[in-house]
Order: structure tokens, then sequence, then C-alpha cells
């Protein structure tokens, strides 16, 4: 994979604005905040922003892949000022379960998600070499 990076453009924090892969690719449904029983552990952003995040690992894990194979995630929050409140909180966690691997990424705020009480969902793309 290689980052794509125009000159002169300002290096985005957190994410990339282009990269190019080659390989095997992996779609990841959208993931929301709810474990493997389909109950959702955390009421909180950043709490279900990591279950999302760890939900799409696992689905990753079944074709032997990992956070460092994501090339793009698209989240859709129902919040933008609770996500904004948890900014520093959803990095670290983002840090925590992803390690310093930074994809593409658009986040988008939404009216509703299908489960009543997911507060975000976020669709993977992984690409394995």
């Amino acid at each position: 994979m290689r980052t794509l990076q125009p000159a002169g453009w300002p290096r985005p924090k957190g994410y990339a604005n282009g990269i190019e892969a080659a390989g095997r690719t992996i779609f990841v449904a959208g993931q929301i905040g709810w474990d493997e029983t389909e109950t959702f552990v955390a009421r909180d952003f950043a709490g279900q922003f990591e279950q999302a995040l760890r939900n799409i690992l696992a689905v990753l894990a079944e074709a032997d892949a990992g956070p460092e194979h994501i090339v793009r995630l698209t989240w859709f929050i129902t919040d933008k000022q609770a996500y904004l409140a948890n900014a520093k909180q959803v990095g670290a966690v983002y840090r925590e379960v992803m390690g310093r691997n930074f994809p593409v990424m658009s986040v988008v705020e939404v009216r509703a998600l299908m489960e009543d009480e997911a507060l975000l969902e976020i669709e993977a793309t992984a690409v394995i070499s």
C-alpha cells in the first residue's frame, strides 16, 4: 500500500487523503456498537466506537486480515456534537484498537440508524497484498 499525499497539501491528522493498494479486497458491512450477542454494552459514543472497531477486526480476522490492511473507513454518526465532544477519547481508543494505521476516512452525520440505540456505524474496506 502507498499513501497518496499531493505536494503542497497539509498532512491530514488521523487519516490519509488517498491510498493505492493492490491485492485481495475485503468489504466489511457497517458495524455498530453492539457485541456478538447483539447487546449494547456501552451507551456512550466512545464505548460504542470501540465496540464497532472491534467488530470490524473480528470480521477481518475471518479473512486473516487485521487493522494494518484497512484502507477505508466510512463512519455514520447520529450526533456531530457527541463526536466532537469525545474526539480526544475517540482518538485514544482508535490508536489502542487500530494502532498507527490511518486509512482514508469519511465521517457523515445522519439522522438515524436502523438500530435505535446505535450512535454510530462504521463500514470498512481492507486490502491484503
